[in-house]
């Protein structure tokens, strides 16, 4: 099965960029654990800047791949978890 030129750019943009981002966002949230942030506050925090990093990553690469179905459950995916983050910031905090 030969997969199409926009399939094969955001299986790389999903593989090489998102466990970067991952990692950034999991040191963010150590950090507000280990400072005494509440649990429910730094975990808002971390879903806002989990999924803002996300969306700008999946702003960046909209032009290849745009019309992938794919594409746009993860971008759909990506601004819920910010979402939640103000949920969770709003309930919680």
């Amino acid at each position: 099965m030969d997969m199409d030129e926009e399939a094969r750019v955001l299986r790389d943009y999903l593989t090489f960029t998102v466990p970067h981002v991952t990692v950034l966002a999991g040191a963010i949230l150590g950090i507000l654990m280990i400072i005494g942030v509440p649990v429910r506050t730094a975990l808002g925090i971390f879903a806002i800047a989990y999924g803002l990093m996300l969306t700008v990553l999946g702003l960046i690469i909209r032009p290849h791949v745009s019309g992938n179905l794919l594409y746009r459950l993860t971008m759909a995916f990506f601004v819920g978890l910010v979402a939640v983050g103000a949920f969770l910031l709003l309930r919680g905090g």
